[in-house]
């Protein structure tokens, strides 16, 4: 299966998070869901903790911050950057908008979590020892990257600025309007989808998709953990598949996949 030892080009979403307000209940809900073995971080990472899979890191899992006020839990997609402060800034030029100034992480990497024009979140992630993402592709792990908006377009024009994005439309009907991305390399990275169900007051928002072997047995047990089915499995091109609320609240997608993954951890 697909193994990284390196960082990811830039543009590319190349590490997952999920900021909960009780972090030994997601430790045991992922870990019985997919399989993790979740470790403690150094006492100064915060109680934040890292998901390994076959000895590979695939996904973070940690506190919300401090002070942050009512916030839901939630899975935070972060994109690639050689650079993160010059990246702040092409967000900012965009049209986005900055959580908190870029921050060193140890000697993991250099962060920030931004804002699109459409206030979809999203993280920077300037990897340093922590490329990120390790195994993907494989059941577990990270197979897609999905961008839910109401502002298609904008968010198009957003990431085409910063990151470099090239765009492939699958559909563009009021039905369906979906494009997958590509990198500035030309690799394909993840998708933009047009969600005209985001309920009115509700943020746009990343979406995380993890493969498993079988959709419905994982639905199953992630029910049986507290989680909810807002998608129920289903049968489309790409897979089987369905959208889950953990048992805290944060959203993420699982998929069998029927297509090759083509473009990093995201895509």
């Amino acid at each position: 299966m697909p193994v990284r030892n390196e960082p990811w080009p830039v543009g590319a979403p190349c590490w997952i998070d999920c900021q909960v307000d009780d972090v030994q209940a997601a430790r045991s809900f992922y870990t019985a869901l997919f399989g993790w073995d979740v470790q403690d971080g150094p006492q100064e990472a915060g109680g934040y903790l890292m998901a390994l899979l076959g000895g590979s890191p695939v996904a973070g899992i940690g506190p919300k911050p401090p002070n942050a006020g009512p916030m839901p839990s939630v899975w935070t997609t972060y994109l690639a950057t050689e650079d993160a402060d010059a990246a702040a800034a092409a967000v900012t030029d965009a049209g986005g908008s900055l959580m908190m100034p870029p921050f060193d992480v140890l000697d993991a990497g250099r962060m920030t979590v931004a804002m699109d024009n459409g206030g979809a979140a999203f993280g920077l992630w300037q990897a340093k020892a922590h490329h990120g993402v390790g195994r993907y592709g494989e059941p577990g792990t990270l197979v897609w990257s999905e961008l839910h908006t109401r502002e298609y377009q904008a968010a198009r024009d957003f990431y085409a600025k910063v990151f470099g994005y090239s765009y492939e439309d699958l559909g563009d009907t009021d039905e369906f309007r979906y494009a997958t991305f590509k990198r500035a390399d030309g690799e394909a990275a993840g998708g933009f989808y047009d969600d005209r169900s985001i309920p009115a007051g509700a943020p746009n928002y990343w979406l995380a998709w993890f493969a498993v072997e079988d959709v419905d047995a994982s639905v199953a047990k992630a029910q049986d953990l507290g989680a909810q089915a807002l998608f129920p499995p289903t049968d489309s091109p790409y897979g089987r598949m369905s959208i889950l609320a953990g048992a805290q609240g944060e959203v993420f997608a699982v998929i069998k996949p029927q297509m090759p993954d083509a473009g990093g951890a995201g895509g």
